[in-house]
């Protein structure tokens, strides 16, 4: 029942998000052109995907033998022995986490309303307020068909996923986003936790020196200054009512925009941050686990019977988490018009344009909602195990895996796995 409903559930949410895209309520099909709109929004899905699937291939292929597929998968050989390079497995990771986010935020431009009150379909208002308001349909379409899917596939059939060209493009590219620095003020805060946990950084790489040495930590200054003009950028327009939020609740105070925006970004740390501190505490014996009443509430949950908690909460985490990351795209998306008034610290109505899409929501959200929270959850585990946030989101993320609003990701998976024909 709950895979024939998800699917369902899909194709109602395929058919919604393509109507907001046909009536121009999308913020990328008012703009250009509601074919262009389609197309980016499939190619976005498409990379999204394999950027997901990915990461699940290449992060648990480290213990296979590379010499083991080296002539039956020579691109996935290809993708191992860049990957696996000295740091390079921890670089893809940084950049392939502010791709994710740049690829959610792309998304929500395409398929997100503009107007959750525009009729769309003839929808009861009860059906718009899940749907549109809520949101329902962007998360329903973003995790099935961009993450989950071959998340499941990539997780057993690693060395035939990435056996393409299209995965090596996308690890070389997440490569170049972390080489380019944006990213970089991730660093400076895993050397902090580093010494505050009294906990030496792991590298398989010599240290730094002379020109690398100046480089690295000059991209580190440059990434700080982007993430101040981006946080600059984004607490201006919300204090002043200039964000898609305000436009779409425009009964919503200023400040409350405020306080939602560090509220999810707090949410979306916290279910990062739970997912690395799981793991951790996974290979410990049970009497070393949560020692505080939290603690041991948490991980009585987590790991009762056979431990199929784990991954019900790695579902539900991913549902809360794009949730989160559509509503902090919308608060930090801007709605300034270039040329008309006063564009945000003056700048040109071409930058204007780009900062209106809201793209620096996904750099603050990538190092102060994601890389941070991880770091801080691998230098102190049993501190967010033993915090009651952390049983209180566990329970509500096992809930929405356990209504099986994402199972059809399971029959999807199967399909693809036919059809591609790729083996575990």
């Amino acid at each position: 029942f709950k895979y024939v409903a998800s699917i369902c559930l899909l194709c109602f949410s395929i058919v919604i998000v393509v109507a907001l895209i046909f009536t121009g309520n999308t913020r990328v099909s008012k703009e250009t052109n509601p074919w262009v709109c389609l197309v980016v929004m499939i190619l976005a899905v498409v990379w999204l995907s394999m950027i997901e699937g990915q990461q699940a291939s290449l992060v648990g292929l480290p213990p296979v033998d590379p010499d083991l597929y080296k002539d039956t998968h020579p691109i996935t050989y290809k993708n191992a022995a860049l990957a696996f390079k000295g740091d390079n497995l921890d670089r893809y990771l940084m950049g392939r986490q502010f791709m994710v986010l740049w690829v959610v935020f792309v998304i929500n431009q395409c398929g997100n309303p503009l107007d959750p009150t525009v009729d769309v379909l003839g929808l009861p208002d009860g059906v718009k307020l899940v749907f549109l308001d809520i949101g329902l349909g962007m998360i329903i379409f973003t995790c099935i068909l961009g993450q989950l899917t071959t998340q499941v596939n990539a997780s057993h059939c690693m060395i035939d996923f990435i056996n393409n060209y299209f995965a090596l493009f996308t690890l070389y590219t997440a490569m170049a986003v972390e080489f380019s620095g944006v990213m970089h003020s991730s660093y400076l805060i895993q050397n902090i936790l580093s010494v505050v946990s009294g906990k030496p950084i792991q590298s398989n790489e010599e240290p730094k020196s002379g020109f690398t040495f100046i480089f690295f930590w000059g991209r580190v200054l440059m990434s700080l200054a982007i993430l101040g003009f981006c946080l600059a950028v984004t607490l201006s327009a919300l204090f002043n009512g200039q964000t898609q939020m305000a436009v779409k609740y425009p009964n919503v105070p200023n400040g409350v925009s405020v306080f939602l925006f560090f509220f999810f970004m707090a949410v979306v740390g916290m279910l990062e941050g739970m997912q690395i501190a799981f793991f951790a505490v996974a290979k410990l014996p049970a009497e070393e686990r949560g020692n505080s009443f939290f603690g041991k509430k948490t991980c009585d949950l987590l790991f009762k019977g056979n431990g199929e908690n784990l991954p019900g909460f790695m579902i539900g985490r991913q549902l809360t988490v794009v949730f989160s990351f559509f509503l902090v795209a919308s608060i930090t998306g801007l709605n300034i018009t270039p040329g008309e008034g006063e564009n945000v610290f003056g700048v040109s109505d071409g930058a204007q344009a780009f900062l209106n899409y809201g793209f620096q929501g996904a750099v603050i959200t990538t190092i102060l909602a994601s890389i941070t929270w991880q770091l801080a959850a691998s230098a102190f585990p049993m501190a967010f195990l033993n915090n009651p946030v952390t049983y209180i989101l566990l329970c509500i993320a096992l809930f929405l895996e356990w209504t099986g609003l994402c199972a059809g990701a399971w029959v999807l998976a199967r399909v693809m796995k036919k059809v591609t024909k790729i083996q575990y």
